[in-house]
């Protein structure tokens, strides 16, 4: 989704992870403008610039404009960037060039909507599967999310990706059948391993012991008077 942001920029002349920390240090990060069959750029931006955006609403997605001091402004959207493990600061992105005129693959985040009458009338829990899909469309097309209305759901029903509304240039990528959310029934799975025990019982139930070898055999009458 577009958005009326201008974020600044100054080329970097050189690289490197002496030249890294000391733009840090500066209260910057370095970063990497390319794409649109342009020369990439070194650059230097506000990581606070960047993570107002990396956490708004449309996250990611978000096209606003890269004014590189002296050399161009141009449509950009956040394609990858790196986090202090230990700080949760931002370290370096790289900032992709979007031509408005193409269409480009995204993913949009999915969120349900409604209580599924399954979990109200039978005892049934929601399970939420995807929560973001991949489209193609226009730039000016990537929508914030999805919505998918859960409320008509029963257990063993399903949303999936092909019932997301789209509109505009926008066109599903993901697989039209990958399940979005469903409703499954808690005592279905209390019933498997109910199931699932009794055999076991019975498996671990001790049998008659046979012992092994020849019973020894009693002498036959015969056999017995003889003797005598």
């Amino acid at each position: 989704m577009r958005k009326d942001i201008t974020v600044t920029a100054e080329p970097r002349a050189s690289r490197g992870k002496n030249e890294a920390r000391r733009t840090r240090v500066r209260g910057l990060i370095p970063a990497v403008l390319y794409g649109a069959f342009k020369d990439s750029v070194p650059v230097t931006v506000s990581p606070k610039e960047l993570g107002r955006i990396l956490h708004s609403n449309t996250g990611h997605n978000t096209i606003f404009n890269l004014d590189v001091s002296g050399m161009e402004n141009t449509p950009v959207m956040i394609v990858d960037w790196q986090y202090d493990p230990v700080k949760d600061n931002l370290l370096h992105a790289d900032l992709k060039r979007i031509d408005l005129t193409k269409r480009i693959r995204v993913g949009v985040p999915v969120v349900t909507q409604g209580e599924a009458k399954g979990i109200k009338l039978q005892g049934g829990l929601l399970e939420i599967i995807t929560r973001e899909v991949e489209i193609e469309c226009l730039p000016d097309d990537i929508p914030e999310h999805f919505v998918v209305d859960v409320t008509e759901l029963m257990i063993g029903q399903s949303k999936r990706a092909a019932d997301i509304a789209l509109s505009g240039s926008t066109k599903l990528m993901s697989a039209p059948d990958s399940v979005i959310a469903h409703v499954v029934a808690l005592r279905a799975e209390a019933a498997a391993t109910t199931d699932a025990a009794e055999p076991a019982a019975a498996a671990g139930a001790e049998p008659e012991v046979i012992k092994k070898g020849k019973k020894e055999e009693e002498p036959a009458p015969d056999a017995k008077a003889k003797k005598k």
